[in-house]
């Protein structure tokens, strides 16, 4: 008699090959195994490397071995005499600025967007305009220019005021005012682009409601507007504040003049010098508490999802007449984008063609040596020549150019397939799983972020070589963090090509790889230059990511300002953050204009 094989172990055999074999199921676990190599390994070593005992610090503990599993990093971060400098002073000084700068932050775009999207103000075109431009410049270019007013001359040469005689006290050329205002300066288009967004889809039948029945404008927005808008309000405060904890380029500039640490700066000192597993260790409560806030936002307005914003009768909503102080009110926005944005970036620019900064706009103190000067020509103080003659800026011009086309390359297209995953697998565990492992570079605030791929990266697994000091990590890290960002964009895109078009080829007879390239590439063209040039600006303008990778070879242009800064040289870190600002600027415009979007609505 002829033997015969289980059939329940042909079926599973076959049931397999046939899973692993189809190209998009091909597609969707090569993209979770990457995310998970990319993202939760990386996460779960530097975990591990702050409870394993390195050589650096062998001789701190008595009878260590290397490798041998400890708890020292963590005690002597939390529980030491030094405890209070390292971390508990830090984290204050962080929670304080956070606290503040979400508040007024929020308060801000809150107004802003309620004035642009719900009244009769005049000039919105322009205003919106004068809003949105300022999140497209870099927040440490807003510390230079910060700097180049109120510097009073500690360590250095004065700034604007100082130079016209004023006193400037350090409590507000440096330290936790200066940097909670220009955060807030930066961080506001968080509250004022989500809000605008939610406020378009309120029917304003519900405001008109409440003024029917005698309400006044004031209690309909506090009673009906505001609960509306709550979910868009509590997540842009919680992203600011998220923002705000983990940000360095401002910190740095603004409190390390008087030994103002964050946890964000002091974090980057233990890594720099040498404590890098302390390092780790602050990074890892930085995360947590990121995310911490994020996740706690999540269960919050889960709570709140009887709130409906949109009817079956469409989402109109009209303008409320502001009366005879609207002009006033255009022209005390007008004041304040002139007073908080033009005038700092003016003085930012004049400060590049003085001699002496606070030595005035005459004749007698304007120089084009920051910008063209040759070293011969130099002054004894001076021992950089003027930025388009010196090597360091040609080769940061050349990284960043290098970094930006090829990380917004890379994040496009890999956005654009974690896109098609999302979007044709919603409802789907992979697809869920997908997006939530593309979340999680999010929750991590960017200087953490890059101490977890130092810490991964800095010494060789296997067949994987030690990246440290080289451009590959910095560009592998730009890209991983930049994935929420282009995939968000990309599953946009991909929701906007109906699954019609696939299905009547597949009919037609045409192969997996043939619908992609016939089909889902040509139409998402468009939203990939999109998602493209969105993800260039965000690189381009980057410090806090890449602080922890520079080396004289790898140095970006934002990385040499924030050099020349901290060597007391602000006319040439000056002139290099005009630089910066004039590049974003058009890429901007000109995404804008490729495209026709507005592009300001789509960050985050």
């Amino acid at each position: 008699m002829r033997s015969h094989k289980p059939i329940w172990g042909e079926r599973l055999k076959n049931q397999v090959i046939n899973i692993i074999c189809k190209p998009y199921n091909m597609i969707v676990f090569s993209a979770l195994g990457s995310l998970i190599c990319l993202i939760l390994v990386p996460l779960l070593l530097m975990v591990k490397n702050t409870f394993i005992l390195s050589a650096t610090e062998l001789r701190r503990v008595q009878g260590g071995q290397i490798g041998d599993v400890t708890l020292y990093y963590w005690k002597y971060l939390l529980l030491s005499k030094l405890s209070g400098a390292n971390f508990f002073t830090p984290l204050k000084n962080s929670l304080f600025i956070a606290f503040f700068v979400t508040i007024a932050a929020v308060l801000l775009g809150f107004f802003l967007a309620w004035l642009m999207v719900r009244s009769d103000i005049p000039g919105k075109k322009w205003l919106t305009l004068g809003i949105i431009i300022p999140y497209m410049i870099p927040s440490w270019c807003k510390s230079m220019a910060w700097l180049a007013i109120f510097r009073n001359g500690r360590g250095g040469s004065p700034g604007f005021l100082a130079g016209l005689g004023f006193n400037i006290p350090d409590w507000l050329a440096y330290g936790p005012i200066a940097i909670i205002l220009c955060m807030v300066l930066h961080y506001y288009a968080f509250t004022y682009i989500m809000v605008s967004s939610s406020l378009r889809t309120v029917n304003s039948e519900l405001e008109e409601m409440g003024e029917i029945q005698g309400a006044d404008k004031l209690y309909v927005l506090r009673k009906i507007t505001m609960p509306l808008v709550m979910p868009a309000v509590l997540s842009s405060a919680i992203m600011t504040f998220s923002k705000a904890i983990g940000t360095y380029g401002v910190a740095a500039n603004l409190g390390l003049r008087i030994s103002y640490y964050t946890l964000a700066t002091k974090m980057h000192d233990f890594i720099g010098s040498g404590s890098v597993t302390v390092g780790y260790c602050m990074s890892i409560l930085l995360i947590f508490m990121a995310s911490g806030t994020i996740f706690a936002n999540q269960i919050f307005i889960g709570s709140r999802k009887s709130y409906e914003t949109i009817g079956g009768k469409g989402n109109q909503y009209s303008v409320i007449s502001l009366g005879k102080v609207k002009y006033p009110i255009m022209l005390l926005m007008g004041g304040f984008l002139i007073v908080a944005m033009l005038i700092p970036l003016f003085i930012l620019v004049m400060e590049t063609f003085q001699i002496h900064t606070g030595g005035g706009y005459g004749l007698h103190n304007l120089t084009l040596y920051n910008w063209i000067g040759k070293l011969e020509n130099a002054k004894d103080t001076v021992n950089y020549p003027g930025i388009f003659n010196n090597n360091a800026f040609i080769k940061a011009v050349w990284n960043t150019v290098k970094l930006t086309v090829i990380g917004s390359t890379i994040t496009a297209l890999c956005g654009q397939l974690l896109g098609y995953i999302c979007s044709r697998g919603r409802g789907t565990w992979y697809g869920s799983l997908v997006e939530q492992l593309i979340f999680i570079p999010y929750l991590m605030p960017a200087v953490a972020f890059a101490a977890i791929y130092l810490s991964m990266f800095s010494k060789s697994y296997g067949p994987i070589p030690s990246l440290y000091g080289t451009f590959t990590i910095i560009l592998l890290a730009t890209v991983v963090k930049h994935f929420p960002f282009a995939s968000r964009s990309g599953t946009a895109n991909m929701l906007q090509i109906g699954r019609s078009l696939e299905e009547a080829a597949t009919i037609a007879g045409a192969s997996f790889w043939k619908q992609i390239t016939r089909i889902v590439i040509p139409l998402a063209k468009n939203g990939f230059v999109s998602g493209f040039l969105l993800v260039f600006i965000s690189i381009a303008k980057e410090l806090d990511l890449i602080i922890l990778f520079m080396t004289p070879q790898n140095n970006t242009l934002s990385y040499l300002a924030f050099q020349y800064s901290k060597e007391v040289m602000p006319q040439m870190s000056d002139a290099i953050s005009v630089v910066v600002l004039f590049f974003v600027m058009l890429i901007y415009f000109v995404t804008n204009k490729l495209t026709g979007a507005d592009i300001g609505k789509s960050w985050g």
